[in-house]
């Protein structure tokens, strides 16, 4: 274990020395096989402050890196893990499945934008072996990924070096109130979409066995 941190901890550094390619290989490892707590967040916000006009093409490689090495373990689950996960708690991975099919993409969005130490490689290997839609995935990821990056790459390029400080003093309740309120409108919006529902099935006229 002290190797992998030592080896990991030596290849960010190396990597770092890339600008945007490195960011892109760093976010691409971190999400997949290899473990760089917080490496890409901090470069991000470092070459962002020294490149203000790149801040939003250093925030894509980030996103485009991390959703391609979630898509990796996610498809390895996919494919092999399914069976492995339910001999552990048949009841309870069939209600766990049920339930992140039916909120997957508000799930895989929400933990998209946590900050480490969050450990979204777990959540990636069981979306995937409980069989999550692809595309939904993929979009939730993207969307998540690419906003959280966003807007680290804005805070380095408007505050410099200081953006580093603040990031690690407040991103785990700032993430946390967005993903609150992104929960909050899924429900609002999921009540209201019901409400319309029975509204209509209560109009005069509505004669369910008439619809094809």
């Amino acid at each position: 274990m002290h190797f992998l941190e030592t080896f990991s901890a030596q290849l960010g550094q190396a990597l770092a020395l890339y600008g945007g390619w490195g960011l892109f290989a760093i976010s691409f490892l971190d999400s997949s096989f290899l473990s760089f707590p917080a490496i890409n967040d901090i470069l991000l916000i470092h070459l962002s402050s020294l490149h203000p006009t790149m801040s939003i093409a250093y925030a894509l490689d980030c996103a485009v890196g991390s959703v391609l090495g979630a898509y990796l373990i996610f498809v390895i689950a996919r494919r092999g893990a399914k069976s492995m996960l339910r001999a552990s708690s048949s009841q309870r991975m069939q209600r766990l499945e049920r339930w992140l099919k039916r909120n997957d993409f508000l799930s895989v969005l929400v933990a998209s934008l946590l900050p480490p130490p969050a450990p979204f490689k777990i959540f990636a290997l069981t979306a995937g072996a409980l069989r999550v839609n692809t595309s939904r995935f993929c979009v939730a990821l993207l969307a998540g990924r690419t906003l959280r990056f966003t807007v680290e790459g804005f805070l380095g390029a408007r505050f410099g070096a200081s953006a580093e400080g603040y990031l690690r003093g407040n991103a785990g309740w700032v993430s946390l109130l967005i993903s609150i309120f992104l929960i909050l409108i899924t429900v609002l919006q999921r009540r209201f979409r019901s409400r319309r529902e029975e509204d209509s099935a209560k109009a005069p006229g509505h004669d369910p066995a008439a619809l094809p």
